[in-house]
C-alpha cells in the first residue's frame, strides 16, 4: 500500500488557482501528479480510461460544463483538449477552473504554447521533507525574506544519518515504489525502465533498433550523474570497444525523448554568473529525475553502498575523473529536494564552475536579485577548507548572495564564524 504523502506542491498549487485559469502539471509517470490533482480537482476526467476518453473527445464542451476545478488526467492522449482550454481562458474561463496532468512532453507541433494562458508547473519525486523522515527547521523562504544577509538563526538537531540517506537513496521518491522491499524495488523499477523504452517510446513516434544500447548509454548517464561529463564521453563510456556505434544523431533523438518523459533532470548553469565571474562553463550538469534511478541502473542498492563496495566493475573511468559515486548519488538526492524547495518558493537551481575546473557551487537557487549558493558533502562534519568555494562566491557576489550553506549527512545545524550554515539535508524544507 502507497502511503500518504503531504506534498508541498498541493497548498502552492491551490494558491496559484486564486489567480490562474489553467495550471498543467507536468512530471515523470508515477510521480504522484493524479493523486495530488484528485486532492484538489471537484470533476475529474482520466483519459487513460475509455470512458472518459469518449465524453472529452466527442464532446469537449463536458470540460465547461461540469463544477471546477476540472481536472483533465493524460490530457495529451487528446491533444485537442489543449487548444480547448486555452480558448476557454481566453473567453473568460475563472481563475481555478483547470488543471491538467501529464507524463510525456506534446511532441505536436501544431498545438499552441499556451504561454500566457495556462501555466505550467512541474512535480518532481517526493523531496526529504517530503518523505517524512524528519521535520525540517531550516527553511528556503526564511532564508530569502532575511532581513540582511547571513541574519538567519540556524540551529537543530536530527538523528538521521549516513545509512537513513543511502537507504533513501535507493529507496526512491516515487510513493509506489519506495515502501517495497530490495528485490521487489528492483523488480518494480526493472518494470519501469521496460514500459518507458517500449510503450512510452512508441508513443512519441520513436522505434528503439537497439534497446540494449539505450540501456547502456542510461547507465553510462548513471554513472557520470552529478557531473558536467560531455555527452560524446557518455556515449564512448556506453559503447566501449564497439566499432559500430549508433549515430549521433540517433543518440540525440533517444536523448530528447527521455527528456520528453521527465526521466532526465539537467541542471543548467548559473549564466548571471557571467556578471561577476569570469571563464565559466555553460555545459550542463547531469542528474536523473530519481536518485533510485542511477543506484538501479548502476547495479547499486543499500545493501551494496552501506557494505562499502560502492561501486560497480567496468566503470571505473568516470569514477577515477569525478570522485566518489555514493557522494554524487547523495548530492543527486539533494538536487531533487531542492527542486522542489526552489519551486514552491518560485525561485530557480542552477549551478556554476570554471572552466579549469578549480571552482565550483554546487547549487545556486536565485530568486529575484538574490541568491543561495550550497555546496553538498557526503559526511557528517565539515571543516574550515570545505567553504573556501563559498568564500570565494560570497566575495565575488557580494549582497546579493543572501546566504550560503554547506549540507551535509551530520546532525546538527549551525552558522559558522565565517557565515556559512552548516545543515544536515533532513533539516533543510521549503
Amino acid at each position: 500500500m502507497v502511503g500518504h504523502y503531504d506534498r508541498l506542491i498541493e497548498p502552492y498549487l491551490v494558491n496559484l488557482m486564486k489567480d490562474f485559469p489553467a495550471i498543467a502539471i507536468d512530471g515523470l509517470k508515477g510521480v504522484g501528479k493524479t493523486v495530488s490533482a484528485k486532492r484538489i480537482a471537484t470533476t475529474v476526467f482520466e483519459l487513460d480510461k475509455p470512458r472518459d476518453f469518449d465524453q472529452i473527445n466527442n464532446i469537449p464542451d463536458t470540460l465547461i460544463s461540469n463544477t471546477p476545478p476540472v481536472l483533465i488526467d493524460e490530457w495529451q492522449r487528446i491533444p485537442s483538449v489543449w487548444d480547448f482550454i486555452r480558448r476557454a481562458v481566453d473567453d473568460g474561463a475563472k481563475p481555478g477552473t483547470f488543471l491538467l496532468t501529464g507524463s510525456i512532453t506534446s511532441t505536436d507541433t501544431n498545438l499552441h504554447s499556451g504561454a500566457g494562458r495556462i501555466i505550467k508547473r512541474k512535480m518532481y519525486p517526493l523531496s526529504l521533507a517530503e518523505r517524512g523522515i524528519e521535520k525540517p527547521c531550516v527553511s528556503i523562504a526564511e532564508l530569502f525574506s532575511a532581513g540582511s544577509p547571513f541574519s538567519t538563526e540556524i540551529s537543530g538537531k536530527t538523528d538521521v544519518g549516513s545509512r537513513e540517506y543511502i537507504y533513501e537513496i535507493s529507496a526512491s521518491g516515487l510513493p509506489e515504489i519506495r515502501n517495497f522491499s530490495i528485490e521487489n524495488r528492483k523488480i518494480a523499477l526493472e518494470s519501469y525502465f521496460a514500459n518507458i523504452l517500449s510503450h512510452d517510446f512508441r508513443q512519441q513516434g520513436i522505434r528503439i533498433r537497439q534497446p540494449e544500447t539505450l540501456l547502456r548509454w542510461l547507465r553510462a548517464y548513471a554513472t557520470a550523474i552529478s557531473t558536467d561529463a560531455l555527452y560524446t564521453e557518455i556515449l564512448d563510456a556506453s559503447t566501449a570497444g564497439e566499432a559500430d556505434k549508433p549515430a549521433a544523431k540517433t543518440t540525440i533523438s533517444y536523448r530528447e525523448a527521455l527528456e520528453n518523459l521527465w526521466l532526465l533532470d539537467e541542471l543548467m548553469p548559473w549564466v548571471d554568473g557571467e556578471g561577476f565571474f569570469t571563464g565559466l562553463k555553460l555545459s550542463p550538469k547531469h542528474y536523473l529525475a530519481d536518485p533510485a534511478f542511477a543506484a538501479y541502473l548502476l547495479g547499486l542498492d543499500e545493501t551494496i553502498m552501506i557494505g562499502g563496495t560502492g561501486w560497480p566493475a567496468g566503470t571505473e573511468r568516470f569514477d577515477a575523473k569525478y570522485g566518489s559515486i555514493i557522494g554524487r548519488l547523495f548530492e543527486s538526492l539533494v538536487h531533487l529536494s531542492l527542486n522542489t524547495y526552489a519551486m514552491i518558493n518560485n525561485a530557480k537551481l542552477f549551478f556554476l564552475k570554471t572552466h579549469k575546473g578549480d571552482r565550483e557551487i554546487d547549487f545556486i537557487i536565485r530568486k529575484d536579485s538574490k541568491v543561495i549558493a550550497c555546496e553538498v558533502k557526503f559526511a557528517p562534519t565539515v571543516d574550515a577548507a570545505d567553504g573556501r568555494h563559498l568564500r570565494w562566491f560570497m566575495e565575488k557576489v557580494g549582497s546579493s548572495c543572501i546566504d550560503a550553506m554547506i549540507i551535509t549527512t551530520g546532525g546538527v545545524a549551525y552558522r559558522r564564524k565565517d557565515g556559512i550554515a552548516v545543515v544536515p539535508a533532513a533539516l533543510l524544507g521549503a
